[in-house]
């Protein structure tokens, strides 16, 4: 099951939201709970202070409290703040009023100066953390007594406050990943409008109802709309380019064929018959071949690879010069390595056999084959040079227009149909790029094909 861009995104980060929260939430459950922790030892620490500060000997070396404490709770049976004070040998001196009837198992007795803190547990199911602390008093200048001060407080109300604190911050951490996740889900549909838009002009397309990605998108996408627009304007080109090309195929074909209808049915000599079927079938097939051409055409499209232009031309001149073995052609190849073609393979490889059949045909002995990528300087527009040069008679200033005709011939008793400058021309057109016939560096004819840079 593949699920669609705004579920797996909605899951995503419902996941890591569902874990930072939750190590949040333990990080200060943990975070509170020592800071409680230390809050009841701190006070702990404070009553044993307290006592000892409310202690004194008597005139019996005894030692003695007073009957009301600082903290009243001491005197409270059962307030959940406990002490009692022993001495060296663990009999109890004092306790407070609070521990009536209770009996605690305090920790053992620390050393003077020490502390120890314990969590003990006292009849019916009472957790108790306890401090003792060990003091030695000197009841004259020669002897001195051990006391032990113990004082213990009910963590009842300490679990009760973490408690109601660990529930007060997990409900609002649930209650703020709820409503992070509906924020989220806002943004993320807002986010993903424009992918929603492009697939319902993408389906508007598909119906019929449209012809073009026509609305506005982010930045991010607009790049995606226009490839997209471009392959339509390519699609419909190619389509129009057939339609065009049957339609002046059938039209063409008329003509033609009325004439061999007529000489069918008219003509008695047989000689003249075949003449007239000879040269009609040979216009015939001229047709064919041209419009077959102009359809084939892939013409300019944005997502077209580049081709690298010099093993397309290395191939086509290994084959042609099997061809014209008999004239020993020598073929310079001055291409630049990073010339590249960006367009059909097959566009390229016809472009550059048309040029080069020719040259081989009427050049003497040598052709040239070049290649360059420019720059105008006035428009920053990067240019492709393909140029094809040969030694031969050239052509005549004013015969250069009309060997780009369809049929034309610059000689007529040179085999051939005459389309293949025309196929070049209307290959080029289709690229939007400029043919232009002009004396070469080798004294015949130079063919130069000018194409614009690499579709933004």
């Amino acid at each position: 099951m593949t699920l669609s861009l705004n579920t797996r995104l909605l899951l995503a980060s419902s996941v890591v939201l569902a874990a930072f929260l939750g190590v949040t939430g333990l990080v200060l459950d943990r975070a509170f709970r020592a800071s409680a922790d230390t809050a009841l030892r701190d006070r702990l620490q404070g009553h044993v202070h307290a006592l000892i500060a409310a202690s004194d000997l008597d005139a019996h070396a005894r030692l003695h409290l007073p009957a009301e404490l600082p903290d009243p709770r001491f005197s409270l049976i059962g307030s959940g703040l406990y002490a009692e004070v022993v001495d060296s040998s663990g009999k109890p001196v004092w306790r407070s009023k609070s521990l009536l009837g209770l009996t605690i198992p305090f920790s053992r007795t620390p050393a003077v100066g020490e502390r120890e803190f314990a969590k003990i547990e006292v009849e019916h199911d009472l957790p108790l953390l306890s401090l003792a602390f060990t003091v030695s008093w000197e009841a004259n200048a020669i002897s001195g007594q051990r006391y032990t001060y113990r004082v213990g407080e009910s963590l009842v109300s300490f679990n009760a406050e973490v408690g109601h604190f660990r529930q007060s911050l997990w409900g609002w951490l649930a209650g703020a990943a709820i409503l992070l996740l509906l924020v989220q889900g806002l943004i993320l549909r807002w986010s993903l409008a424009p992918l929603r838009r492009v697939a319902d002009d993408v389906r508007a397309i598909e119906t019929g109802i449209a012809r073009r990605l026509s609305g506005h998108y982010p930045r991010e996408l607009r790049n995606l709309t226009d490839n997209l627009n471009g392959l339509l304007t390519s699609a419909d080109s190619h389509l129009q380019r057939y339609r065009d090309s049957l339609g002046n195929l059938a039209h063409s074909l008329k003509t033609p064929l009325a004439i061999l209808r007529g000489a069918v049915d008219g003509e008695k000599n047989e000689a003249s018959l075949r003449a007239i079927a000879r040269e009609q079938l040979t216009g015939i097939t001229q047709l064919v071949e041209y419009q077959l051409q102009r359809a084939a055409a892939s013409g300019r499209t944005r997502l077209a690879a580049p081709v690298v232009i010099r093993p397309v031309a290395e191939q086509i001149v290994s084959a042609l010069a099997k061809v014209y073995v008999d004239k020993g052609v020598r073929v310079t190849l001055d291409i630049d390595a990073a010339a590249t073609f960006h367009g059909d393979a097959g566009d390229l490889t016809e472009l550059l056999g048309n040029l080069l059949d020719n040259a081989f045909k009427w050049c003497r002995q040598q052709v040239l084959v070049a290649a360059q990528i420019t720059q105008s300087r006035e428009t920053m527009q990067a240019w492709l040079a393909i140029t094809v040069a040969d030694d031969g008679p050239g052509i005549p200033d004013d015969m250069k227009a009309r060997v780009l005709l369809r049929g034309a011939r610059a000689d007529e008793t040179t085999p051939g149909h005459g389309l293949g400058l025309a196929m070049v021309q209307d290959t080029v057109a289709l690229y939007h790029g400029t043919l232009a016939l002009q004396a070469g560096p080798l004294g015949g004819l130079e063919i130069q094909l000018r194409f614009p840079g690499s579709p933004a």
